[in-house]
């Protein structure tokens, strides 16, 4: 049986139906890049019972999305709304839940807006407007141009040299993507850097004292994820610490 992944999913309205959303390159990445299931994982907040779900999970993709984290949620004090708005549904989901999943061992792999929220879930701060800071470059995308440009490389990163990421990709610096216009601002205590991009903004975290893989990349490792030997490398590691929950799991239902 191959490991289930949770999916978290953006609460839309969708042709005025209040709807839970998930883009399928994360889908897909899931279920062909990192070789498992993808399930989707409601916004649905307090109503949804996290512990039982995270029982049941074999790991979590937290996605990326248009929306972005509620400024009340690390004390932010700049009350204007991200372009697309925000989704306090969201948060109000995926920010304990990514709490819980670390300290129960569920592998996580969380991207943009979801490398955000580990932050935030773990006490962070955020930027809300990186690209008004002096100093650092417009990380946002430029909705102009076609779909694959936006996804193009856009700026290099360079990875920790005694990181994880380091050693997993065999390279000090990558060129990636980069679509957000939010940023880590403070780290959270028990996140270490992965890699900066070359203004200095964080790009990749991990949970330092995580029992399982816990990583976070502000890029889209999803986007055309089997293209990119970089991206492999991130899913297939994924995958295998979630074929190894999985297989842990099946081998206590044996001896139970």
């Amino acid at each position: 049986m191959r490991p289930i992944v949770g999916v978290t999913a953006c609460y839309k309205t969708v042709e005025g139906v209040d709807s839970h959303c998930v883009q399928n390159k994360y889908t897909e990445s899931v279920a062909v890049a990192a070789d498992c299931v993808p399930v989707l994982i409601p916004a649905l907040g307090e109503e949804l019972d996290i512990s039982s779900l995270l029982g049941r999970l074999d790991g979590i993709l937290a996605t990326g999305a248009d929306t972005g984290v509620e400024p009340t949620r690390y004390g932010g004090e700049d009350a204007r709304q991200a372009p697309e708005g925000l989704d306090p549904n969201r948060d109000a989901t995926t920010l304990p839940m990514l709490r819980i999943a670390v300290e129960l061992g569920v592998p996580l792999l969380a991207i943009c807006r979801g490398h955000q929220e580990l932050n935030v879930a773990f006490g962070g701060t955020l930027y809300q407007f990186v690209h008004e800071l002096p100093g650092k470059r417009n990380h946002r995308e430029n909705p102009a141009v076609p779909e694959d440009q936006r996804y193009g490389p856009a700026h290099t990163v360079h990875l920790a040299g005694d990181g994880f990421l380091r050693r997993l990709f065999g390279a000090e610096r990558m060129e990636v993507n980069s679509l957000h216009w939010q940023g880590i601002h403070e780290l959270a205590s028990r996140l270490v850097v992965e890699a900066r991009a070359d203004d200095g903004l964080i790009e990749a975290t991990r949970v330092a004292d995580a029992p399982a893989f816990a990583v976070s990349v502000q890029w889209h490792p999803e986007w055309r994820a089997t293209e990119n030997r970089y991206s492999m490398a991130l899913f297939r590691a994924f995958g295998d610490a979630c074929r190894e929950r999985a297989a842990a799991g099946s081998a206590s239902r044996v001896s139970a």
